[in-house]
């Protein structure tokens, strides 16, 4: 006698959710389990974790030939959700346990520990949103992944805990998650410890993180050690404003396909702060993999991507940054297909001017203008011109390390922040535009225009520093950004000036 039955659950394909059809096949036959479907490692060893997770919770299949498909047989499957869906499918088959009136409208996922217990997979947020857009009502994960997956509007989500609650699953007697999404949202977040009260003097560097934050610019701090550059690197998220609705879903899926979301709190709600050691691979920065995952860069989306000590990464590894930044998106072609994943980062970087780190100080630098030239060729003039924002970090004086004075603190900054950009989004209502720094050319021409005399001085800038077309066009987007702060419709011969001052470091350092 055959007996069939079918289970549905997802396989990750980058950023997207693929249904995947465990098909199960028990007949006559000499007892044996075979399983097809191009696998991965992980998935062929499930076959042992199966059975042995389904002996121990007191199911006893029967001595019948079984065959396991996981369709389509043309697709690659990797990882361990496919556990729940498999036993799901065995069991069903052989008539063990009665879920017909669930198979049809739910997905099943989750990994099995030998003892029957369901342990939390990678990547349950894209993969239930990935089914509720196929069209299925229900969702059954590991009970360690239902507040995560509960996060999905529009889908029911039941966690299990062990295999033993099937036949309850099967009668209706476990209940399903409640969406949480709503009120995660609105709860009070603590703020970070770090805050801008503590950064003495260097008003310029203060000054740059701001305008960087309101227009979402990427920023280059350079100079001696000491001189506060990573301090206030780490201290621009707290003049950030806080991630929308729109936003913390999309990061938290990013989070969750890299195994890094806490199970007690599983939506990220403060913008994300990445800061890769120098010593980081291409692939772990921008990601990539045979299966590829997603990278630093990607972690960072909506957040910002602080690379300390610029030189010191790889030069491969930062070139691979530019098309990223320009896009704000990852593209890595496999054998596979295509995988894309989102780069919509704020970059940050501090470097020294030279090896040692005092250039220009001849009293304290030692290095011959040759090394000083090779340590700053290590940023190519494409990166270089990525960067919106350049500024050089003076060494702090005695009495700006000891003053006792009361400092500008991070909500004071993130409050006009906040206002430059509720100008940045009316001026770009009914447009895929967020903030200045995504304008592309033809957006700059429409929302930056400039009178006569700005344009003579904007000509005189551009032909005595050579500048490039894509370092012209930041210099229009940093200054439309500094007249949004100042809350002025039109840019003045002050914001653009300001603007190119941002630039000055890179003409002294870089010539």
């Amino acid at each position: 006698m055959n007996m069939y039955s079918e289970a549905i659950c997802m396989a990750l394909f980058g950023m997207e959710g693929v249904l995947i059809h465990v098909e199960c096949d028990c007949s006559n036959g000499l007892p044996e389990m075979a399983m097809v479907g191009y696998l991965g490692s992980e998935v062929w060893e499930a076959k042992d974790r199966v059975r042995t997770a389904l002996k121990n919770t007191g199911f006893q299949l029967p001595p019948r030939r079984i065959t396991v498909n996981l369709a389509p047989a043309d697709l690659r499957k990797e990882g361990t959700s496919f556990d729940l869906a498999i036993a799901v499918a065995m069991l069903c088959a052989s008539g063990l346990v009665d879920l017909s009136a669930l198979l049809p409208k739910t997905v099943f996922l989750g990994e099995l520990g030998l003892d029957g217990r369901l342990v939390p997979v990678s990547g349950i947020l894209t993969m239930v949103g990935a089914a509720r857009d196929a069209g299925y009502v229900c969702c059954v994960v590991p009970k360690a992944n239902a507040a995560e997956g509960a996060l999905i509007e529009g889908i029911r989500v039941i966690g299990l805990e062990s295999l033993e609650q099937l036949p309850l699953l099967g009668k209706g007697k476990l209940p399903e998650e409640p969406c949480r999404l709503q009120e995660l949202m609105q709860e009070e977040t603590a703020r970070d410890q770090l805050d801008f009260s503590e950064v003495n003097g260097q008003l310029a560097m203060r000054r740059a993180a701001e305008v960087a934050a309101a227009g979402r610019h990427n920023l280059l701090f350079i100079g001696s050690p000491g001189s506060g550059k990573t301090m206030i690197a780490r201290r621009i998220p707290t003049i950030l404003p806080p991630l929308s609705l729109e936003e913390a879903p999309e990061v938290s899926r990013i989070y969750s396909i890299c195994g890094l979301l806490s199970q007690e709190k599983p939506l990220i709600l403060r913008r994300p702060f990445r800061s890769p050691h120098h010593t980081v691979s291409p692939h772990a920065l921008v990601g990539g993999g045979r299966m590829p995952k997603p990278g630093e860069i990607s972690l960072a989306d909506h957040g910002v991507l602080f690379l300390d000590e610029l030189p010191e990464f790889q030069k491969s590894a930062l070139e691979a940054l530019r098309q990223p930044l320009e896009d704000e998106e990852v593209s890595i072609a496999r054998v596979q297909g295509s995988f894309k994943f989102p780069a919509d980062v704020m970059l940050v970087g501090a470097m020294n001017p030279c090896r040692c780190g005092y250039y220009p100080d001849r009293n304290r630098c030692h290095c011959s203008d040759a090394e000083v030239s090779a340590y700053l060729r290590r940023i190519s003039r494409p990166l270089l011109d990525r960067m919106d924002l350049c500024v050089e970090a003076p060494p702090l004086g005695y009495g700006d390390l000891v003053r006792r004075g009361e400092n500008e603190s991070s909500a004071a900054i993130r409050a006009r922040v906040e206002e430059a950009g509720r100008r940045q989004a009316e001026r770009f209502r009914g447009t895929d535009i967020l903030f200045n720094a995504r304008m592309s050319g033809r957006d700059v021409k429409k929302y930056c225009p400039v009178t006569k005399e700005q344009e003579s001085f904007l000509k005189k800038v551009f032909e005595q520093k050579g500048l490039s077309a894509r370092a012209y066009h930041r210099i229009l987007k940093v200054a439309r950004t500094v007249a949004d702060l100042r809350g002025a419709e039109e840019i003045s011969l002050g914001d653009l000036a300001e603007a190119v001052g941002y630039r000055g470091p890179e003409e002294k350092f870089w010539r």
